[in-house]
């Protein structure tokens, strides 16, 4: 089947109980059990629950789980991070790309070194220089692409083979490109994260976590952790997301061909410093992006203004389509200023290092009319700058 059969029908079969063509929601905390110490196939909504379970077994047809590996699902894009950060031992090296989200790394930076995890930050474009901040108690690597907020591209290919070749697992966040656009798994990863508050829930109504996972031995690891910390979707959410991932092709399509008009048309102007986003072909990504991504490059870019950081927080405040508002994804757009909101848990010596200006703008396009987001664009842009 193809990827947009599968993610309305994998995990969402009929009711068998009444033929309903949407599986129930099951609200349930605990089930009753056959016998004492005998179990049966849920036992407490913590440890699985036929709501997450549905929307789980979707997530690994979508994303190539294969045969051995899962899908889990967690209550924030942050919890499922936590797990696989979890999954290291002190005294274990992580290595990450240095284009990565505020809260990741807020947790690698300020979570992570208590239990005696070592973390670097390294260009993750740049496989040569990657390669040497590998140590020999390096145990993960971890990488976005595109990243957030610069809209890097890494060969996550390469990626995957250079933390294999020094024994490492190899993690990729791959929110922003989703599987309808770039499926890790397929090609050497061996964990990929999404926060599920993004596209694949797709309506700002849930937050969650998804972790999916291709090797039997990774997959119950990370699966023990989850039950043992307890950071679940609840049902309600599972629900949500499954309806969500429904549409996620679609969305993620029409949000793409949306934001590729919308990079050409700041290329175009003045106020306008630079445009970043894989779709362009002045990108210097977009060779790898190219072959990586499935015919387009999602529906995030970034954007700064000749007039810096006053001409940025003036067009982010005059913006009437665009919510002023962290996150992306959803079927609304959205515009932020990563350097006071989302990546505000930066150093500011790590902002000005990797390149996250305060003059920097990021939006997430969603799914309104291109013509009436560009009409917009070009009244705040008249507005900041004139």
């Amino acid at each position: 089947m193809q990827f947009r059969t599968r993610s309305i029908h994998i995990g969402q079969e009929p009711d068998p109980a009444t033929g309903a063509v949407v599986p129930p929601l099951h609200l349930a905390s605990t089930f009753v059990q056959p016998g004492a110490g005998e179990w049966g196939e849920y036992d407490y909504s913590r440890s699985g629950n036929p709501t997450r379970t549905a929307l789980e077994t979707t997530v690994a047809s979508l994303e190539g789980c294969g045969p051995d590996g899962g899908a889990i699902a967690f209550s924030t894009g942050m919890a499922a991070t936590a797990c696989v950060v979890a999954s290291l031992r002190s005294g274990d090296h992580l290595l990450a790309g240095s284009d990565l989200y505020g809260g990741t790394y807020r947790l690698l930076h300020k979570v992570a070194n208590r239990a005696g995890v070592e973390v670097t930050l390294a260009d993750a474009t740049d496989l040569d220089a990657f390669e040497k901040a590998i140590r020999p108690n390096t145990r993960l690597v971890w990488v976005e692409s595109p990243g957030n907020p610069l809209m890097t591209v890494v060969d996550l290919a390469a990626v995957a083979e250079l933390a294999h070749r020094h024994g490492a697992l190899a993690a990729c966040d791959n929110t922003i490109a989703t599987p309808v656009l770039s499926r890790p798994l397929e090609i050497g990863m061996d964990i990929v994260m999404h926060a599920a508050t993004k596209y694949y829930g797709g309506h700002s109504d849930l937050m969650g976590g998804l972790l999916a996972m291709r090797e039997k031995a990774v997959y119950d690891d990370l699966k023990f952790i989850q039950n043992a910390t307890g950071a679940i979707m609840g049902p309600l959410e599972s629900f949500l997301c499954s309806r969500g991932t429904k549409t996620l092709e679609l969305r993620v399509r029409e949000q793409s061909r949306s934001a590729q008009h919308v990079a050409e048309w700041l290329l175009s102007r003045p106020e306008v410093s630079r445009v970043l986003y894989p779709g362009l072909p002045s990108h210097p990504g977009h060779a790898i992006a190219k072959r990586q991504m499935d015919g387009a490059y999602g529906g995030v870019l970034s954007f700064e203004l000749t007039g810096g950081d006053a001409a940025a927080k003036r067009f982010v405040n005059d913006s009437k389509l665009f919510g002023l508002a962290v996150s992306f994804g959803a079927v609304e757009s959205l515009i932020s200023q990563p350097a006071t909101m989302s990546h505000a848990s930066f150093s500011a010596e790590d902002r000005a290092k990797y390149g996250i200006t305060d003059g920097l703008i990021r939006l997430s396009i969603g799914l309104e009319a291109v013509e009436d987001l560009i009409a917009d664009l070009e009244q705040a842009l008249v507005a900041a700058i004139g």
